[in-house]
């Protein structure tokens, strides 16, 4: 039971983590982003879907390195 609150602790301080990382990308980067990028990627969605893919490509290489496949 512990080990399943220390997994849940560890992903709800990464969604933390990636919420900030979040807000400091809209706050900071887009609006540079949006002055460099061609007018394609000024709809709101594709960055959107960019960020949020990242985001989890980050999450899930963490998660694959912080835990340790179980030999049974």
């Amino acid at each position: 039971m512990a080990e399943r609150f220390k997994v849940l602790a560890f992903v709800a301080f990464l969604g933390f983590i990636a919420g900030i990382i979040a807000d400091l990308t809209a706050e900071y980067v887009l609006p540079k982003l949006l002055e460099i990028l061609p007018e394609i990627f000024r709809v709101r969605y594709i960055l959107s879907g960019l960020v949020g893919a990242v985001l989890a490509l980050i999450l899930v290489a963490i998660w694959a390195y912080a835990t340790k496949p179980t030999e049974a």
